[in-house]
C-alpha cells in the first residue's frame, strides 16, 4: 500500500490560468522596482491537507485572496511555518531554482515543530516547479535579480481549542526580487538588543515561523530609531552570546583565514546560504569554527587586528558586509569597509552559482522545465 507521502509525490498539479495576468510592460516595472517583497506574479500554488484524507487538490490558481473561517486555528494560535527561496534564468534561458532540497527539509522540521503535516519533498519541489513554470516570463535575467518564492503551511481548521489543527493548506507565492537592503555598499549597522530576545532554548529559533519574526519587529524598530538597518540578536539566557543579525546569519573573518559563525543549536535557524557560504569557505581553505563568539570576543578581536571582517547572510541578502555594531555604551566599527575580500570573494562564487556564470559543483540547483 503507498504512503500518504509516495501518494502526494504522485499528484498532479491542475491550472487554472489568470485571465489578467500583467503585461509584459507590467512584469518589467515589477522587475525594476527595488521594494522586495511587493510585486507578485500572476498565481499561486495551493494544495489542501487534513488528517484524514491527506495530501489533495495541488492546483495552480490565479493569485487572490484566500478563504479562511474567522476561528482558522492560524489566526488564534499561530499555527503557520514559510519558507523562502530563489529561481534564476541562466543566460542559456533555463530557469533554476537553488537548494530547493534543503529548503523542502527545512520546513518538514519546521512542521514537525509547530505540529504541522510534513510537506513532501516531492510535493514541495512539485509546487514550485509548477509555480514558476506557470509565471516563468516573471523570472527576470539581469544580474543581482531574481524570482523569490515563498512556500507557506497554514492550519484552516476552525475551532478554539488548543491542540493541533486537523486541517491546513499548503501554498507558494512568488515576487520578484532584487537587493534586499538599499544604499549598503559601506555594510549596515547593528543595533545591539538588550532588552528583547529572539529565542530561547526549547523554543522556536530553529524553525521557520512568523512567531519568531513577529517578536523581533519590536526590537528591529528600536534599531531604526537608533540610527541602525538591523538588530543584533544574543542569546536570551545571559544576553552574552551572538545569535542573528535580524532575520540573518552572521560570520566573522579573522586575520589568520578562521571563519567564525555561530552554531545552530537550537535557537538560530540555519540558512541555506549560511551552509552555502561555510561550503565554499572550505573550498577555499579557510579555517571554519562553529562556535559561540561573544560581544566582548568582537570587540576585544576587533581592537587588537584580528577581526577584519563581519558579515551577515541570508536567502534574500545573499550577502551583506556589516559596518558596525552599536550598543548604549559603545560602537565597535569593523575594520574593513564593504565587502572584505572574504566576502567578496564567497559572495562572487555564490552569485556566480546563481545566475549559471560558474560551475554547480554542489548539484545545488534544480532546472524548472
Amino acid at each position: 500500500m503507498a504512503t500518504v507521502d509516495e501518494k502526494a509525490a504522485s499528484l498532479a498539479f491542475r491550472h487554472e490560468y489568470n485571465l489578467t495576468a500583467a503585461t509584459a510592460e507590467e512584469r518589467a516595472d515589477a522587475v525594476q522596482s527595488t521594494a522586495f517583497g511587493t510585486h507578485f506574479t500572476d498565481h499561486m500554488a495551493l494544495v489542501d491537507w487534513t488528517s484524514s484524507t491527506g495530501w489533495a487538490d495541488p492546483r495552480i490558481v490565479p493569485l487572490g485572496p484566500l478563504r479562511l473561517h474567522p476561528a482558522a486555528a492560524v489566526l488564534h494560535y499561530g499555527q503557520e511555518i514559510f519558507e523562502g527561496l530563489k529561481a534564476y534564468r541562466h543566460p542559456d534561458g533555463r530557469i533554476v531554482t537553488f537548494r530547493p532540497d534543503f529548503h523542502a527539509e527545512r520546513m518538514r522540521r519546521s512542521a514537525d515543530r509547530l505540529a504541522l503535516p510534513r510537506v513532501p519533498r516531492g510535493l514541495f519541489n512539485d509546487s514550485i516547479s509548477a509555480l514558476v513554470s506557470a509565471d516563468r516570463e516573471w523570472v527576470p535575467c539581469e544580474p543581482g535579480q531574481s524570482l523569490y518564492v515563498r512556500p507557506f503551511l497554514i492550519a484552516t481548521e476552525a475551532f478554539l481549542g488548543v491542540r493541533p489543527a486537523e486541517h491546513a493548506v499548503y501554498g507558494v507565492i512568488a515576487s520578484t526580487a532584487r537587493a534586499y537592503f538599499t544604499a549598503t555598499e559601506e555594510g549596515v549597522s547593528l543595533w545591539l538588543s538588550t532588552t528583547h530576545s529572539r529565542a530561547g532554548r526549547g523554543g522556536t529559533g530553529a524553525a521557520k515561523c512568523g512567531g519568531n519574526y513577529a517578536s523581533s519587529l519590536l526590537a528591529q524598530q528600536e534599531a531604526r530609531q537608533n540610527g541602525c538597518e538591523q538588530v543584533l540578536f544574543t542569546d536570551a539566557a545571559t544576553g552574552t552570546w551572538v545569535e542573528e543579525a535580524g532575520s540573518m546569519n552572521i560570520f566573522f573573518a579573522f586575520a589568520d583565514g578562521t571563519i567564525v559563525t555561530p552554531p545552530t543549536d537550537g535557537t538560530i535557524l540555519e540558512g541555506a546560504t549560511r551552509d552555502s557560504i561555510l561550503r565554499l569557505a572550505v573550498e577555499f581553505g579557510h579555517r571554519i569554527e562553529e562556535r559561540p563568539i561573544s560581544v566582548e570576543e568582537w570587540m576585544v578581536a576587533t581592537k587588537a587586528g584580528q577581526l577584519l571582517e563581519v558579515f551577515a547572510t541570508g536567502t534574500a541578502a545573499v550577502v551583506t558586509p556589516v559596518k558596525r555594531l552599536v550598543s548604549r555604551d559603545h560602537v565597535i566599527p569593523t575594520a574593513t569597509t564593504g565587502l572584505g575580500p572574504v566576502a567578496e570573494r564567497l559572495r562572487a562564487e555564490l552569485v556566480g552559482i546563481h545566475h549559471g556564470s560558474r560551475p554547480d559543483r554542489f548539484d545545488w540547483l534544480r532546472e524548472v522545465s
